[in-house]
């Protein structure tokens, strides 16, 4: 396998609905699938539920006891594919079909949520594409993280490198809140809930208006 240059400080990214904000501070985390399933949380849900569906059934080799629907996923890139599904609003298995502005980036250093991981007895992979397919590659170290294209996961076009774009990093059960660094978000109105929300968090992270992490309209 060809080995690629990785990023001196590579960040991860998870996107939620700004409405998520308040009950992720509440619980001062996020929760994987499996748990959101169990647990009344409010708050719009954005996913194509037959992926939720295909990722709880998804093993991971590295982990024979643990399904990707049991660890809390992210991206290695902000301006996702699954970002562009939502802005586009024509699948046909997606409910939610307010398109992207509503929607905001959790951004958290790969590196330090690692540690993290590590010193908290969580497992963590990352793939080398969409971990809701059938089929995927998996690590386990980050001697490995050159074996991600990355230059299709910072892909602006990435028709002819859709798989490799969809790289994913996934961290046991839940990710503590205190390690999101910043949040990324498309217009001033969504700046401003997001800040409502934080407005009595313990962690607030920056909440910086990214219009080059959203598509175009």
């Amino acid at each position: 396998m060809t080995r690629r240059r990785v990023p001196p400080e590579p960040k991860i990214y998870h996107i939620v609905h700004v409405d998520r904000l308040p009950s992720i501070i509440a619980a001062r985390r996020l929760w994987c699938d499996a748990e959101v399933s169990q647990r009344d949380l409010s708050g719009t849900c954005i996913g194509v539920n037959e992926i939720k569906q295909r990722r709880l059934a998804n093993r991971l080799h590295s982990h024979e006891d643990l399904y990707v629907g049991d660890c809390v996923p992210f991206y290695f890139c902000p301006r996702s594919i699954m970002l562009f599904v939502i802005h586009k609003r024509n699948h046909p298995n997606l409910t939610y079909r307010d398109g992207q502005k509503p929607i905001v980036h959790l951004e958290a250093d790969l590196r330090g949520t690692v540690a993290w991981a590590d010193d908290n007895a969580r497992r963590w992979v990352f793939t080398l594409s969409n971990a809701g397919s059938y089929c995927f590659e998996e690590r386990c170290s980050l001697d490995d993280l050159s074996d991600i294209d990355w230059t299709a996961v910072r892909a602006q076009v990435w028709s002819h490198c859709k798989d490799a774009k969809q790289a994913e990093f996934l961290v046991e059960r839940s990710f503590p809140w205190e390690l999101v660094s910043r949040i990324g978000v498309c217009a001033p109105s969504i700046q401003r809930r997001a800040l409502s929300a934080l407005q009595n968090a313990d962690h607030r992270p920056s909440v910086e208006i990214k219009r080059n992490w959203y598509y175009s309209t």
